[in-house]
């Protein structure tokens, strides 16, 4: 969904679509934006998609892990270029650490509280193949002939 679109959804319709609230999204927008803006005075070929596209694009790959094939026809650009845009997102976002994670050695800290999420997939049907006197190819017992 393109931006112009999303703009057009309730708060709790945007976050649902992109995982961050319209405020957030608006402060991560500024990031990529100076660095177009940085990118754009050297000069090169403008780029296909709006700063807000590309950013809705990179969060809804982040949010729903597409693939770069699917997010490439939704956005109307090959398969390259929406693995190009979305890594150029998410590096510039890390690099200007207001949008990173916390570290290795935060994360082992012992005095730090988590919450996690654990989810159970270990029971799902296997078809298996069906052992009994009627199954498979009938050998006799002297050896084949």
């Amino acid at each position: 969904m393109r931006y112009k679109e999303a703009v057009n959804l309730s708060e709790e319709q945007f976050r649902r679509l992109t995982g961050v609230k319209n405020a957030v999204f608006e402060k991560m927008l500024s990031v990529p934006r100076k660095a177009h803006e940085q990118k754009k005075a050297r000069g090169g070929r403008p780029n296909k998609l709006s700063v807000e596209d590309t950013l809705m694009m990179a969060l809804e790959y982040l949010r729903e892990y597409r693939t770069y094939f699917h997010i490439g026809n939704n956005y109307g650009i090959s398969e390259s270029y929406a693995w190009k845009l979305i890594r150029w997102v998410e590096d510039t976002l890390i690099k200007s650490e207001e949008f990173s994670l916390p570290g290795k050695k935060e994360l082992l800290k012992k005095d730090a509280e988590y919450e996690a999420v654990q989810i159970d997939a270990a029971e799902t049907p296997v078809e298996r193949p069906k052992r009994g006197k009627n199954f498979g190819t009938p050998e006799r017992k002297n050896g084949a002939r």
